[in-house]
């Protein structure tokens, strides 16, 4: 089985096209529909996420503290599948996305990796943003989208940093990859199977507002903390929904 965790805060606007995607994916799946399990970790919403997400035919993990990686904790140890993946509530998943993750994990050469992904809309700000972090992806072999490994080694590197606001995905990713390396895998990008991201940052903030915002958050986490916690929490944490 493939458990697909899916962290969510107030997110009743975006979630029912993103389980929309999942039943296409799982319909297309190989090893049939009841082979993927879908967990919706309910990170203290709000709205109707809870509700959406059972009447979808999800299982829900309640998780009431507001943390995205707690959240992402709580569903992967909710998880009953050998494979854990976790998406987004804001994107789409690729059609081909379980078979993909499914020919990709047969390799014991391979430790987990993700599918990366594209965007809602382009603009010149949006393109010059991504652009800026392909080089990441390729030095590192970090990427995003629908992120997968084995249960087991999950649990082995003990899931996501909770002690993290921001970039516990990036942390899970090194620990992943550590994992790997004494074993002799690697992480995986699966460039066929590419997610569909929201851009509702870009249309909250504008178009260009990483280059305004992201070097001054830099700047501030190694200088001036308080301001730089104020404004993780302003900008993750209190989002305009």
């Amino acid at each position: 089985m493939i458990s697909l965790v899916i962290p969510a805060y107030n997110e009743e606007r975006f979630l029912p096209r993103l389980l929309d995607s999942v039943d296409v994916a799982r319909q297309r799946y190989a090893r049939g529909a009841d082979a993927v399990e879908v967990i919706v970790a309910d990170n203290a919403s709000t709205d109707r996420t809870a509700e959406i997400a059972l009447a979808r035919g999800c299982r829900v993990a309640p998780v009431a503290k507001r943390s995205i990686a707690a959240a992402r904790n709580a569903g992967g140890r909710a998880a009953l599948g050998e494979i854990v993946c976790f998406i987004d509530a804001d994107s789409r998943i690729h059609p081909d996305t379980f078979d993909a993750i499914d020919r990709a994990m047969r390799s014991d050469r391979i430790v987990g990796g993700a599918t990366g992904c594209t965007l809602d809309r382009w603009s010149v700000g949006i393109a010059s943003t991504f652009a800026a972090f392909l080089p990441i992806v390729w030095l590192t072999g970090f990427d995003t989208g629908v992120v997968f490994c084995r249960r087991a080694d999950f649990d082995t590197i003990g899931g996501y940093d909770e002690s993290l606001r921001v970039a516990e995905d990036v942390a899970f990713l090194f620990a992943l990859r550590r994992l790997g390396r004494k074993r002799g895998q690697r992480l995986t990008r699966l460039t066929r199977a590419k997610a569909v991201a929201s851009t509702r940052k870009f249309d909250d903030f504008g178009d260009w507002h990483y280059w305004r915002t992201m070097p001054w958050l830099v700047v501030g986490m190694l200088f001036k903390r308080k301001a730089s916690r104020e404004t993780i929490e302003q900008y993750w944490y209190r989002p305009r929904r």
